[in-house]
């Protein structure tokens, strides 16, 4: 699993018929320690996730696993929305909601 930040969303008026009403966000992969960025990543949404918020993306054939993807040519899905992120004490400061 990796954590992400919602950045924007992708609009295709042509795609696979199996994509139809499925929501795309482009999410910005994070770095749990330092909060940066380090790439970005299309995802198919399965949680009515919104922009800015953090999220749990899943790839490959897990992607495919989540809530109504089955057998869908997906490779990347959110599939949860991050309240906190706690990271050990010889880590950063734990990073909350309201941090953001």
């Amino acid at each position: 699993m990796i954590l992400g930040k919602v950045a924007g969303t992708v609009v295709a008026t042509r795609k696979d018929e199996k994509l139809q009403g499925k929501k795309l966000l482009i999410v910005r992969i994070i770095d749990p320690e330092s909060g940066q960025a380090t790439g970005y990543q299309v995802s198919v949404d399965t949680v009515g996730a919104g922009a800015g918020e953090t999220v749990i993306l899943v790839g490959g054939s897990s992607a495919r696993m989540a809530d109504g993807l089955k057998d869908h040519p997906v490779d990347s899905a959110i599939v949860g929305i991050v309240d906190t992120v706690e990271l050990s004490p010889d880590k950063q400061a734990t990073r909350s909601r309201k941090d953001r």
